[in-house]
C-alpha cells in the first residue's frame, strides 16, 4: 500500500488525536454494550507467505481462503475494488466463510474513481444484489473516494448514499485534504449520521490527517497500515487499545479493524495476533486467536 507511506518513520507524531467533537452526540444516542463485536483481520487471504505459517504446510492455493476464514474473522475485501464478483465468487466465499466471519467489500474503482459517483446505476445495482448475496457473511462495504474528490463534490455524494438500499451498511472512506478541516469535517459527520451511514479512519504514516478520530455512528471502520514490523506499529496497537476501551465504556457498539502490514503483509499475522491480545487483555473481550507456527525456510525457523 502506497497511500501514506513514508521513509523515515522517526519524523513521525503517531500520537491519537483526541475524538472529534460530535462524537459527543454519537455517545449520547447510545448506552454501552455489554459486549461489543470486534471483527479484526488484514486484507488480503492469497498471500505463500502464509503457508506453514498462518496456514498447514501442505495447503494449496485454492484452499488460502477456507484457511483464512478459520483464523480470522473479517477481511478488507480488495478484490471488489477491481472487479464486481460474480455469483459463482459469491458462492465459492459464502462456501468458505466459518460462522460468525464477515467480508467487507471496497465498492469498485469503475464507480468511485473512474466515473466518480456519476451515471453508475447500472454497474451500482450489479455491485449491491451481488455484495448482498452474501447475506449473514457480509460485514461493512466501503466506499474510498479518490484524493481528488473533496467536499465541494458532497451533493454527488449525498445522492448517492441516498440512491443505496437501506439494508446495505456503508461507510464512506475520504482522502481529500479539505475534508478534514474541523468545520467542514464536523459538517460531514452530522450530514452522514442523518444519513445513516457510516465513516472510515485510516492510520498511517504519511497522511495523519485521515485519522479524523470523527463518528457519525457507535461503529468504527479503521484501517490500520503499519510499517513491516516496525516497534512503532505495537506502541500504536497499544494507543489504539486504550482509545477503544475508553470509546466501549462511551457505547462504541462494533469495530472493524483491518490491519495492513506494509508492502506485502507479510507482518500482518503477527499484529493482528498482538491485536486480538491486547484487545482481549485490556477490555475484557473473548476474541480467537490466531494460531501462528514458527515457519521453516532451508531447515532454519524464523
Amino acid at each position: 500500500m502506497e497511500f501514506g507511506k513514508v521513509h523515515n518513520l522517526d519524523a513521525v507524531n503517531f500520537s491519537l488525536p483526541p475524538g472529534a467533537a460530535f462524537n459527543a452526540r454519537i455517545w449520547a444516542a447510545v448506552e454501552p454494550s455489554p459486549r461489543p463485536q470486534v471483527y479484526i483481520g488484514g486484507p488480503i487471504w492469497a498471500n505463500k507467505d502464509y503457508v506453514g505459517k498462518v496456514y498447514p504446510s501442505t495447503t494449496k492455493e485454492r484452499d488460502y481462503l477456507h484457511h483464512y476464514t478459520r483464523q480470522f474473522n473479517t477481511i478488507e475485501l480488495n478484490l471488489t475494488h477491481y472487479q464486481i464478483p460474480t455469483a459463482g465468487m459469491i458462492g465459492k466465499w459464502k462456501q468458505e466463510a466459518t460462522p460468525g466471519f464477515t467480508y467487507c467489500p471496497k465498492f469498485p474503482q469503475v464507480i468511485s474513481h473512474e466515473r466518480q459517483l456519476v451515471a453508475t446505476e447500472a454497474l451500482t445495482d450489479e455491485f449491491v444484489n451481488a455484495v448482498l448475496g452474501l447475506e449473514e457473511f457480509l460485514g461493512m462495504p466501503f466506499l474510498q473516494l479518490p484524493p481528488s474528490f473533496g467536499p465541494e463534490k458532497w451533493p454527488v455524494l449525498e445522492a448517492y448514499l441516498k440512491s443505496l438500499p437501506d439494508e446495505l451498511d456503508v461507510a464512506v472512506e475520504c482522502r481529500h485534504p479539505d475534508w478534514f478541516r474541523t468545520a467542514t469535517w464536523n459538517q460531514t459527520l452530522e450530514q452522514l449520521y442523518l444519513l445513516r451511514r457510516h465513516v472510515v479512519m485510516t492510520d498511517v504514516a504519511g497522511r495523519r490527517d485521515v485519522l479524523h478520530m470523527g463518528l457519525s455512528s457507535p461503529v468504527l471502520t479503521l484501517r490500520f497500515i503499519a510499517n513491516e514490523g516496525h516497534p512503532t506499529d505495537y506502541s500504536r496497537v497499544d494507543a489504539w487499545v486504550q482509545r477503544l476501551k475508553a470509546w466501549f465504556d462511551k457505547g462504541l457498539q462494533t469495530a472493524y479493524i483491518f490491519v495492513h502490514g506494509g508492502a506485502d503483509n507479510d507482518t500482518a499475522p503477527e499484529l493482528i495476533l498482538y491485536w486480538t491480545r491486547q484487545l482481549n487483555q485490556h477490555c475484557g473481550l473473548n476474541l480467537k486467536e490466531p494460531v501462528l507456527q514458527p515457519k521453516v525456510v532451508q531447515g532454519s525457523l524464523f
